[in-house]
């Protein structure tokens, strides 16, 4: 016989994923790295973007006949991600021991107690060993409550694998009381009298004690339940039948059938009906406030209409999550997609400044002060031996060009230069043609409203303890934004007050004579300090020459911010305290 085809564990998600509000070569670096994955045989990994697309970015795209990558707005773990499917749980109706049966086969604690509504399994509570162990703990200085069951017949007749050779009302759950018949017959009632238990409400445990099974029969008690398969004699079963006692008949001893019959009570009265739920979507962060906010052990997962679907414990929220990350083109956690920092970090690929980011292991990272991300992919192809499809050429020709101005800006080097004409071979594209193509494909201001248009791409930044962004769109001329100048500084001010900036800018380059208008919004004193000429009003300046927002804009910003540290202030936030340099 030929052995079973053993197939390999699927791998975890591994999303690579560009920076928030994605510009092209987010966008082209996050394809093309999903592309050398694939193209070295690795498995398991998307390409994603954590923002909206554009016009050039769909433009880019649709030459390249390349779909847009997944849409990946948060990334946090969820409750799905950790959550158990297989959920053993108990029906309200169920007795102690099926209960009992249950933790001890599987191995649990806690189990999730399930009410039908309306064709719905819906959570009515928990039920724990600790509360169904308490039922059964010796209560001495109350006898009466020790001999307590609340349950049916049927459940008793089920919980004994007992047969019932005449049952009354074997459905109705009530209050009943276990004796044991195992005294003479002149004192067999006492006790039950001296702890005012009705005979309706007694189960009698006897074994072929026959003089008290006619006895019990005659006071008109419960149910009599013979012990060790002994067969009543036919003249007592008549009795039973005429006076409408049950019978049945146990497997076990005395002692064991009562312990068992103590164990058919339903556990009705041990749920615990206040407990929490979840949603699957909640977020593994806020779970973990509720477990620590109380001795939670364990809390049932519901669907939207309220199905029972899954159970989270303190020790699943402890559990590394699958889902890893590649991030493309950015390696700060402000400008990664949100929940970054909760998840794996797998690998970071990126052409910028190193920012404050900790991982919790090493892992790969490549940064090269090229001109793009692109760059770095493509040269991880030719240094394996790998060439990419057409189309990824392609994809990879038009991230570089978009962020070297097609090797026009300043962040530009020799190694984008070989890499691009690499490239252009391969996808069989001329790079002037294709660059005309991408930077003509339309103005980011025209086809945005304000809001956007200073969100369209724009990173926040954190130096010396503030907090600013820095947004950057091309255009063909500076004609759009004059147009639009001032719904623009106003949309800008709101990005200011809306994420508590110290201050926000927005630089925009004209990509046909590489110059640049800086418009900014925030702390007057650091506006002051800004060296480069105003054109028209105090808040937007001439950049002559700058076209880089990480080589040229950010070192300049930052320098501004360590003078002013130096001299003991800081630009602030509107909602923030001012700064105060200490002594």
């Amino acid at each position: 016989m030929k052995p079973a085809t053993q197939h390999a564990p699927a791998p975890p998600t591994t999303y690579i994923v560009g920076h928030r509000n994605p510009d092209a070569d987010a966008i082209c670096s996050a394809i093309a790295y999903a592309a050398f994955k694939h193209a070295r045989g690795e498995r398991g990994y998307i390409a994603a973007r954590c923002g909206n697309s554009n016009a050039r970015i769909d433009t880019i795209l649709a030459r390249f006949r390349t779909p847009l990558p997944f849409y990946l707005s948060d990334i946090s773990p969820r409750v799905r991600d950790l959550m158990a499917t297989e959920v053993f749980s108990v029906s309200e109706h169920a007795t102690c021991a099926e209960a009992l049966e249950l933790l001890d086969r599987h191995h649990v604690r806690v189990l999730p107690v399930t009410c039908s509504r309306k064709g719905i399994d819906g959570v009515a509570g928990v039920v724990s060993l600790a509360a169904l162990g308490g039922i059964f703990i010796p209560r001495v200085s109350e006898p009466r409550a020790m001999r307590q069951v609340n349950t049916s017949l049927a459940n008793i007749t089920r919980a004994l694998n007992a047969r019932a050779l005449h049952v009354v009302g074997d459905k109705k759950v009530e209050e009943l009381y276990i004796r044991l018949g195992t005294m003479d017959i002149s004192s067999f009632w006492s006790v039950s009298v001296r702890e005012n238990i009705p005979a309706n409400q007694a189960i009698v445990i006897v074994g072929d004690r026959h003089d008290i099974q006619r006895r019990s029969i005659e006071l008109g008690i419960r149910a009599l339940v013979i012990t060790s398969n002994l067969e009543p004699d036919d003249d007592t079963l008549e009795l039973a039948k005429a006076r409408g006692v049950s019978v049945i008949v146990s497997p076990y001893d005395s002692a064991t059938t009562s312990w068992v019959v103590r164990t058919a009570s339903t556990i009705e009265r041990v749920i615990e009906r206040d407990v929490p739920t979840v949603g699957a979507d909640i977020r593994i962060v806020d779970v973990r406030k509720r477990f620590s906010a109380g001795n939670t052990h364990s809390i049932p997962v519901v669907s939207d209409d309220g199905a029972l679907i899954g159970i989270i414990t303190k020790t699943d929220i402890l559990k590394p999550v699958a889902t890893r990350l590649v991030l493309v083109d950015h390696n700060e956690i402000t400008q990664a997609v949100p929940g970054a920092d909760e998840v794996l970090i797998a690998e970071i690929i990126d052409h910028h400044r190193l920012g404050p980011l900790n991982t919790a292991q090493p892992i790969l990272f490549i940064n090269e002060p090229v001109g793009s991300t692109c760059t770095i992919v493509a040269d991880l192809f030719r240094r394996e031996g790998l060439q990419p499809s057409p189309d990824i050429a392609g994809i990879m020709m038009s991230g570089l060009i978009s962020d070297t101005l097609h090797l026009n800006g300043p962040t530009t080097t020799s190694k984008d230069a070989i890499i691009l004409a690499w490239l252009a071979e391969i996808a069989g594209v001329n790079s002037k043609q294709l660059a005309d193509e991408i930077f003509n494909s339309g103005s980011v201001i025209l086809a945005n409203p304000p809001e956007k248009i200073v969100r369209s791409d724009y990173k926040i930044y954190e130096e010396e303890g503030i907090r600013f962004a820095v947004s950057q769109v091309e255009e063909l001329g500076f004609g759009n934004f004059w147009d639009h100048a001032k719904p623009i500084a106003a949309a800008l001010g709101d990005l200011r007050e809306e994420e508590r900036l110290a201050f926000a800018a927005l630089l925009v380059t004209d990509i046909n004579t590489q110059n640049s208008l800086l418009l900014v919004k925030g702390d007057a004193t650091l506006i002051q300090r800004i060296s480069y000429a105003p054109v028209e009003q105090d808040e937007i300046f001439d950049l002559p020459g700058i076209v880089s927002r990480k080589k040229q804009l950010i070192p300049y910003l930052t320098s501004l911010l360590k003078e002013m540290a130096a001299d003991g202030v800081l630009p602030t936030t509107r909602s923030a305290a001012p700064f105060k340099k200490k002594k």
